[in-house]
């Protein structure tokens, strides 16, 4: 659809043109999309947004009363949202990753001569769309061709595989847990940091796990590192039992390509097929979701006291965790994971 000119609109539906985009925008739309549902240029969407900074729900009318010149127009408010939506800070020369309101109002300041405090950065942000989010970490090392290929050519092909000889898919991860991990928070008193008593000690345990998309958990804990010998005993449980033969997907670990793993799986004569992820893409992996439930959801928020007690902590956890299939299912709903729903 053509993009119409707003000049050519009574003025009535103008208002109601511009109210409606600067709402749209505000729930999380880019304004791009609300211009192309519109049918208006995208520069006017982001021109109304620099009229109701500058004057509110009242500088939209068609004919807004003079007042003062707004600081930041249209051209500015497009900049902003497109360098935040898009660019890292480490583009603009700054040392952080992350944006934050100080960093985008020296951005602001540089670029248009605008001095704004913290608290307008926070209300344009929110005028913009724009909203805190917790970040997906990504490893400079990842390759995206590798990704890419991983996605559109690797995986359907491993399912269709899976497919023709009957087999059950799943993902496999280790993790350790430390006693002195925390998360979470508690009430107290305002002014007064909340202390919760635990061990001075430090120890932890190491866990394996293996989930699959219809909601399957296979787990087992152990002192010490994973070598070679730990992760063949877990294979050796994961196989225990099964009816149909197994592909564990998992990543590039040492462990995982030791020759003893890979001697192991040659013994199974087909029961079990073990096959690697591309490179620093942990989050390509459901199974990392155990090890964040684990840890944030039980374990982080106790005061452990013994090695004994934190064993036996995150074995409740994942038995507990074992019994909700469709919590186990929800690890492959994430954006990163949800290409691995159908298996």
């Amino acid at each position: 659809m053509a993009a119409k000119d707003a000049r050519s609109l009574d003025h009535k539906t103008l208002e109601e043109l511009r109210t409606l985009a600067v709402e749209r925008v505000q729930a999380g739309e880019a304004a791009v999309d609300v211009a192309r549902v519109l049918g208006v240029r995208v520069e006017s969407v982001y021109r109304w947004l620099a009229r109701y900074r500058a004057g509110g729900w009242h500088a939209l009318r068609a004919k807004p009363i003079p007042g003062r010149p707004t600081k930041l127009d249209g051209k500015a408010m497009k900049w902003i949202f497109e360098t935040v939506a898009t660019k890292d800070p480490r583009q603009l020369k700054f040392p952080y990753a992350l944006w934050t309101r100080a960093i985008i109002s020296t951005v602001i300041a540089e670029r248009f001569g605008v001095k704004l405090s913290l608290k307008s950065v926070g209300r344009l942000l929110a005028q913009l769309g724009l909203s805190v989010q917790r970040p997906l970490h990504r490893a400079f090392e990842q390759d995206a061709t590798l990704v890419s290929r991983w996605l559109k050519t690797e995986f359907p092909a491993i399912v269709e595989s899976a497919k023709k000889c009957g087999a059950s898919v799943f993902f496999g991860d280790e993790a350790g847990v430390r006693s002195d991990y925390h998360s979470g928070t508690t009430w107290a008193p305002i002014g007064q940091t909340p202390v919760v008593r635990t061990t001075g000690k430090r120890f932890g345990c190491n866990m394996i796990s293996a989930v699959s998309a219809k909601g399957e958990l296979r787990f087992m804990i152990t002192r010490g590192g994973v070598n070679a010998g730990v992760f063949i005993e877990f294979l050796r449980r994961l196989l225990y039992g099964a009816k149909r033969p197994i592909f564990l997907i998992v990543d590039g670990h040492p462990t995982h390509r030791a020759k003893k793993t890979k001697a192991f799986v040659e013994s199974t004569e087909g029961k079990l097929r073990l096959i690697t992820l591309p490179s620093y893409s942990p989050e390509l992996n459901p199974d990392e979701q155990v090890w964040r439930h684990v840890k944030a959801h039980r374990v982080g928020r106790m005061g452990i006291r013994s090695r004994e007690e934190l064993e036996a902590e995150v074995r409740k956890s994942l038995r507990a965790l074992s019994r909700m299939p469709h919590k186990v299912k929800a690890f492959f709903m994430a954006p990163t994971t949800c290409y691995a729903l159908n298996t």
